[in-house]
């Protein structure tokens, strides 16, 4: 025989709306603490969830909840992105400037992508949402929500937040790298990943954190690399590294020998400027620092705009180990010298340290 809780799903798909409330209000919590509960029958509960998403509001913020808290079961993610119908619903309401739910959509969208049949968001045409968006792509109309809507200004009850974990998936996909790469002649040959790339030092820490997932994920093209290093004022170029390199420094003063070649926005610097503080996020910017120096082309453009001083002092103000591990490493590429290189003082030495000049006052060398 089913157990009350066996029975108590089943009136999830209940013709009376007060008993479906009750259900959905009731089950909220077991979504966390007993989510098998939602795959017997084959599913059967998680195809009433999805339906449940179109009911009354106070049914349908349960409803999402209860799938964002399955959503990271691999049937369940599954039976999600697989399901057209389901998907094209749930972009509707994302791109719905007066969905109130639209947050909880994006989460959800966000655990979805660890599903490979997500990358059908990179193909999938729908209808144009004007004014949001120019484009019929459905990843580009997600993309234009993010930015037209941070902070709330498109949707004023989400800042969507949430997609850049979206974004961060997808550009592990060889297909998502070569979108977020590639000019978008639907976009005025806008490419995708300059639209996230400000978004480096926002004051959100979700939104950040994704961004610097894309971006990371991103690099792993290669052949991408000099568009990626070349400043904005060259043609096709995408002037990634001041986004990178701007959250890695705080208010400290560089020499003139340090600052000779360094980019402009990376220079005078104001005195309250601040350090990212997520110690996830600034070894995420130093791995796609590490990536780009795969080719001599990448190595050589971060040597010629002095990388290796605010790494150093990054890694001199830093406490956390692994920033400190990143740092090291990244300092270990750069100064390692080039094959027929001549030999000069700094080359063969592969560690940032800290040496003591004096009691007061701690310099950093190579060492």
């Amino acid at each position: 025989m089913p157990t009350e809780l066996e029975e108590l799903v089943e009136f999830l798909h209940h013709g009376n709306t007060e008993i479906r409330q009750i259900a959905a209000d009731n089950l909220v919590g077991y979504s966390t603490a007993q989510p098998s509960l939602f795959k017997r029958n084959q599913l059967e509960p998680v195809k009433d969830l999805k339906l449940l998403i179109r009911d009354y509001a106070p049914i349908a913020k349960n409803a999402l909840t209860m799938l964002v808290n399955i959503s990271d079961d691999s049937e369940v993610v599954k039976s999600l992105t697989e399901d057209e119908v389901f998907l094209e619903s749930l972009l509707r309401r994302v791109t719905d400037a007066n969905d109130k739910n639209a947050n909880e959509h994006c989460m959800l969208l966000a655990n979805m992508a660890k599903a490979d049949a997500i990358t059908t968001l990179l193909k999938q045409k729908r209808d144009i949402p004007k004014p949001l968006s120019t484009s019929p792509i459905a990843i580009d109309q997600l993309l234009d929500c993010f930015v037209k809507g941070a902070d709330a200004t498109y949707n004023k009850h989400t800042n969507y937040d949430y997609l850049s974990y979206l974004f961060a998936d997808i550009a592990k996909h060889e297909e998502g790298r070569k979108h977020f790469l590639s000019p978008r002649k639907e976009d005025e040959g806008i490419v995708p990943l300059t639209k996230l790339t400000v978004f480096t030092e926002h004051k959100s820490t979700i939104r950040r954190r994704g961004v610097a997932n894309t971006i990371k994920n991103a690099t792993f093209d290669i052949s991408a690399h000099p568009r990626l290093l070349a400043d904005q004022s060259n043609e096709d170029g995408i002037g990634l590294l001041g986004y990178i390199l701007l959250p890695l420094m705080g208010s400290e003063e560089y020499s003139d020998d340090d600052t000779e070649g360094m980019l402009d926005e990376c220079q005078l610097l104001p005195p309250d400027k601040e350090r990212e503080k997520q110690a996830d996020i600034i070894c995420t910017h130093l791995d796609t620092l590490l990536l780009l120096t795969t080719t001599k082309e990448g190595r050589q453009r971060m040597r010629d705009v002095k990388v290796y001083p605010i790494i150093r002092e990054l890694h001199s103000r830093h406490e956390n180990e692994d920033v400190k591990d990143g740092a090291d490493r990244l300092v270990q590429v750069l100064m390692r010298g080039e094959e027929g290189d001549e030999p000069e003082d700094m080359h063969g030495k592969s560690r940032v340290e800290e040496v003591p000049e004096d009691e007061d006052n701690q310099i950093v060398e190579i060492a």
